[in-house]
């Protein structure tokens, strides 16, 4: 087996994304084992545990950007990526259900 070759641009390259991602990375990580450990906890399978913290780990990347969106500092990745992780998806989506609801009426037979 060959070994890789000693190439430090993209050594620079990978570490530098890294770097520029770590939060995003490390807010996944959180929801993904937060949500893992609240399923098996609850005393749910070993595949609702996966597919719940796999799911709520992509919801974190997908709100990442709302940080951005509304000005607040990207160390508050940790903390949206574990509220998401111990809401869990459900719930999350319930209140996303709630604030549409509220903020966009219903259409009532006959408009």
């Amino acid at each position: 087996m060959s070994n890789m070759p000693d190439k430090p641009d993209t050594w620079a390259i990978a570490l530098a994304w890294l770097s520029q991602h770590s939060p995003l990375i490390y807010a996944g990580i959180l929801s993904f084992v937060t949500a893992l450990l609240r399923i098996i906890y609850g005393g749910g399978t070993r595949r609702q545990a996966i597919l719940e913290a796999s799911l709520c780990m992509l919801l974190t990347a997908g709100a990442f950007p709302l940080l951005e969106y509304f000005g607040l500092p990207q160390n508050l990745a940790a903390g949206l990526g574990g509220g998401i992780g111990f809401l869990g998806v459900k719930k999350i989506a319930g209140l996303a259900d709630r604030f549409a609801d509220f903020k966009l009426p219903r259409r009532t037979e006959g408009q």
